[in-house]
């Protein structure tokens, strides 16, 4: 299957993003609406268009990171905020990152990886994650597609990749999904052991 940078920005050029809500899902904004330390060092991975870190960045965070394969998403982002660091706008694979963060946001990534990939997702997020570091977001709990991205995946299965690594604090039903997707997203916070 071709999760190449060119699959993605493709996808973007011809806004063929059928996961893109055009605004930060309730769930996130929940979450975001009540941190309070806006000196967090924040990664949204696979960010793609990410209006969270739009939003983040309008509140007052100033240390957004967004990785992405697709320059247009991270172009995208840019031109809606323009005086979003450039600097923390990075082309690259989110397995490649060499920089700590305080917070990992999750929206949509995890579910557009290769599944064969998500043990070494909680591996590498640990490995970024300064001591007691969280992820939060949400996570599909659903059957979704085999052969191309969203895939899906169980409350079960993501517990079995995370847990050597993190102390989940929460995974459940977000309670205030869009329509769409109402019963079939997880809303979690993990911390990173030690």
């Amino acid at each position: 299957m071709d999760l190449s940078q060119e699959f993605w920005d493709n996808r973007y050029q011809s806004n063929d993003i059928g996961w893109d809500l055009g605004v930060v899902s309730p769930p996130l904004k929940a979450y975001f609406d009540q941190l309070i330390n806006k000196e967090l060092k924040i990664l949204i991975p696979g960010g793609g268009n990410s209006y969270e870190a739009e939003y983040l960045f309008n509140k007052g965070f100033k240390n957004i990171f967004v990785v992405d394969l697709s320059k247009t998403a991270l172009d995208n982002l840019k031109a809606r905020a323009p005086d979003f660091p450039s600097s923390n706008l990075i082309l690259n694979n989110f397995f490649d990152l060499n920089m700590t963060f305080d917070l990992i946001i999750e929206q949509t990534f995890f579910c557009a990886i290769d599944p064969s990939l998500r043990s070494d997702y909680a591996k590498k997020a640990s490995e970024i994650l300064n001591s007691k570091g969280n992820v939060s977001g949400l996570l599909f709990d659903a059957v979704l597609n085999t052969t191309h991205p969203p895939f899906g995946g169980s409350k079960t299965e993501y517990l079995g990749y995370f847990k050597p690594f993190f102390e989940i604090k929460i995974m459940d039903e977000a309670y205030n999904s869009i329509k769409p997707r109402a019963g079939r997203e997880l809303f979690f916070i993990i911390q990173k052991k030690g």
